[in-house]
Order: C-alpha cells, then sequence, then structure tokens
C-alpha cells in the first residue's frame, strides 16, 4: 500500500504538470470497476462507455481540483457518479420487457443492455471479492437499481455495493450523512421488493462448478437438438421468457413450450459458452442457408432459481463479439 500510494502520489504530480501518459496510468487501476460502476447506475454498456470517458475528461481537466490527500479513487468516484446522474436525467431508465407495467408507452422503451464479464477486472480480483464483483452487476439487480430514483440509485451503489461509508458517500454526492442515511433506508426497502428472494436464488458458486457444467450442456444441447422436453424440464414452475428488443414475454413451462413450438424448435441452433452479468449465458446462433453458417442471433442470460431456471433473457441484438465470441460459426 505504501508504494501504491508513493506510486500515485508521482504519477499525480507529472499529471499536474500536463503529462497525459502519467493520468492514464493513476486512473488505469480504477477504470474497470469505474466502468462497472457507471453500467450499474445506467443499465447500459454502451452508455457506461460514454459515462467513464466523459467522467475521465473531466477528471483530466479539472485535476487541479483533487486535493491530493489520500487516494484519487473517491474523487474518481465522485465524477463519475454525477456524469451518471446526468446521464439520467437526459436518458431516462433502462427497462427489461418483464418490468413494464400496464400502459408503459412502448415506443419510448430504452431496453437495459447485457454486461460482459471480461470487463469487471475479474483476473485481477481475490476469490471472495470476484464473487462480489459478478453479484454486483446480476442483471435482476441492475434492472431493480433501474427503478430506484437517480439519488437513491447512487447512494445504494456507493454504500451496499462499493462499501464507502455514510459521511464518505455524503460527501461524494455533497449531501449529509443523514440525508445518504434515509435514501438508503428509502432504496432497500425498493429493493427488496423488487428483487427476487435471494434465499431461493441459486447463484453461480452455490450450483457449484460440475453442476453448472452439466445444466449449461443438457441446455445448449436441447435446443441444438430441438428438444423443447428437455428444456422445459429445466425450467422453474415461474419461469419467465423475455427477448429485447421485442416487447411480449412468456411465463410458466406451458407458456414457454408453446412459444418454443411455434417458432424457435423449427429453427437450427447453435449455442456458444459466454461470461455475461456474472450469470450463465449463451451466445446463440441461428443457420444462415445463403452463408451456409451459423449467424448471431442473440445473447441469452439465464437466471437460476428454486433448482431450475427462472428467468431467460435473450437479447436479440447483442454485439457477441464484446463477450469474446464470432460473428458466426462455419458449419
Amino acid at each position: 500500500m505504501v508504494r501504491d500510494a508513493a506510486r500515485e502520489a508521482r504519477l499525480l504530480d507529472a499529471a499536474r504538470a500536463g503529462d497525459p501518459a502519467a493520468f492514464d496510468r493513476l486512473v488505469d487501476p480504477f477504470r474497470a470497476e469505474l466502468q462497472a460502476h457507471c453500467y450499474r447506475m445506467l443499465g447500459s454498456v454502451h452508455d457506461a462507455e460514454d459515462g467513464l470517458q466523459d467522467a475521465l475528461v473531466r477528471a483530466w481537466r479539472g485535476l487541479g481540483g483533487f486535493d491530493g490527500r489520500g487516494s484519487i479513487r473517491p474523487w474518481l468516484y465522485k465524477i463519475a457518479t454525477n456524469r451518471c446522474l446526468t446521464l439520467i436525467e437526459r436518458r431516462g431508465r433502462r427497462e427489461l420487457p418483464t418490468d413494464l407495467g400496464p400502459g408503459a408507452p412502448l415506443a419510448e422503451t430504452a431496453w437495459l443492455e447485457p454486461y460482459p464479464d471480461r470487463r469487471l477486472g475479474l483476473a485481477d480480483l481475490e476469490p471472495e471479492a470476484r464473487s462480489v464483483a459478478r453479484e454486483s452487476v446480476e442483471l435482476a439487480f441492475v434492472a431493480a437499481l433501474q427503478h430506484l430514483p437517480p439519488r437513491q440509485r447512487a447512494v445504494l451503489v456507493l454504500r451496499d455495493v462499493l462499501q464507502f461509508s455514510a459521511g464518505e458517500t455524503a460527501l461524494l454526492l455533497d449531501a449529509t450523512a443523514a440525508s445518504v442515511n434515509s435514501a438508503l433506508q428509502r432504496a432497500r426497502a425498493t429493493m427488496r421488493a423488487r428483487r427476487p428472494d435471494r434465499s431461493q436464488q441459486a447463484a453461480l458458486s452455490d450450483v457449484g462448478e460440475s453442476g453448472l457444467r452439466r445444466l449449461a450442456a443438457r441446455y445448449a444441447s436441447a435446443w441444438e437438438q430441438g428438444d423443447v422436453d428437455e428444456i422445459v424440464a429445466l425450467l422453474s414452475e415461474d419461469a419467465r421468457y423475455s427477448m429485447p428488443p421485442l416487447h411480449e414475454w412468456f411465463e410458466g413451462p406451458a407458456g414457454i413450450r408453446a412459444f418454443l413450438i411455434a417458432k424457435p424448435m423449427r429453427l437450427r441452433w447453435r449455442f456458444l459458452p459466454a461470461q455475461a452479468n456474472g450469470q450463465l449465458a449463451f451466445g446463440t446462433y441461428l443457420w444462415d442457408e445463403d452463408r451456409a453458417a451459423y449467424r448471431s442471433a442473440g445473447l441469452d442470460l439465464l437466471a437460476l432459481r428454486g433448482g431450475g431456471i427462472a428467468d431467460v433473457v435473450s437479447f436479440l441484438t447483442a454485439d457477441l463479439t464484446m463477450f469474446g465470441l464470432p460473428e458466426e460459426i462455419p458449419n
């Protein structure tokens, strides 16, 4: 820690003297966590990229405003959080089809986007921190965050995810500790009402590596073989299936079965394992006769609960290259 602090101080001095390379080295250790923070706040990879880039430009230009006491990390979070709050006001919140209420203006809906695990910097984290990082970008958690008022969203993420104290959070948001604590109580109550019961939700670590591999192999094989019965057998009784940007979604094994039989199971599929939002995920590929290859058809994220697959969100417009997967698979 002493060496890190000394290195940061040297880079800070060089950056203040006008060295952009020193600034890049100064902020690089925090880049992955800051982008994940922006994603939690905004629900979009692309918005998170924009928010982080804007925040770092503002940090570079305003470096003289940092007092140099302690790590630069909280100061960067202050700038990034404020930039996210501005973007939320301009762009609104992100949704999943299953979260839309009656009468929602569908034509104006902005959809939640999946987040690549590779951007979390997991390789640099200890096992416990790696698990926490994955849980903090789970789709259900990020979707629930979008329904919090912006300031409550910021408070909950800063306090419960990033573990800043009430006093530190107050400084980051130019607020009082009392107002932070009040906002946190309200935010936690909303999150409890919107999120699945964690006691029933099976995270990847709960399933175990071998069990997860078996479930993933069964699910992918069932799709590739067109085995509707096997897919349905893997679902929980309250399973849901949605496909943003389509608004319609299906619920329960019977409803999902009818949907699968109606169209998807008439087509030829290939699935490749992916890593997104700390969840079981697949890149999906649809046979293209003209190209004689399987072409990218989207990214499926699966949530597990009660011993089965409780939620499938198929992002039909996802860029699979962002998740380290090819655009097509030769036959």
